[in-house]
């Protein structure tokens, strides 16, 4: 059962990506006893947080703090600024990045939650160019990421 926890700053987990941008590592599910997973980002302008995928067991559910994200959800392009909320549904394709214009800063939750610290921590080297896109082979049932179609959304 999930018990009460708190998450300050100085315990998080910070992945590096180039050109500013960074996954904050809030909540892998652990803490949480898979009730959900909770990550804070900020991406570069016209960075890309990920190629179109979905997720067979998991809502995600994207929270903008700064800036405009765009959005790719079941096929429809959106741009969504600073207090905007996207809620994507299990099953349900989509991509997302910050805008060509600025800089953006999200929290994102998925519920229920697995553990998924290793996944962005992967993310991250692919990003500095430590790994390639092959390297997650064979990893996405493990963390319930499935891509669908091309890399290139926008």
């Amino acid at each position: 059962m999930a018990r009460p926890f708190i998450v300050h700053e100085a315990d998080v987990e910070e992945v590096v990506l180039p050109g500013g941008g960074s996954f904050r590592l809030l909540e892998d599910s652990v803490n949480s006893d898979g009730l959900l997973g909770a990550n804070r980002l900020v991406l570069a302008a016209g960075a890309d947080g990920t190629r179109p995928h979905h997720h067979k067991l998991s809502t995600e559910i994207f929270y903008v703090l700064d800036g405009t994200m765009e959005f790719l959800v079941d096929g429809a392009h959106s741009s969504v600024g600073k207090g905007g909320l996207v809620v994507v549904p299990p099953g349900t394709v989509h991509a997302f990045g910050a805008s060509s214009r600025a800089s953006a800063e999200f929290f994102a939750v998925l519920t229920p939650g697995i553990a998924r610290f290793d996944y962005f921590r992967q993310l991250g080297r692919i990003a500095r160019g430590e790994a390639d896109w092959d390297s997650m082979d064979g990893l996405h049932e493990r963390f319930d990421v499935h891509f669908d179609g091309a890399p290139e959304w926008r």
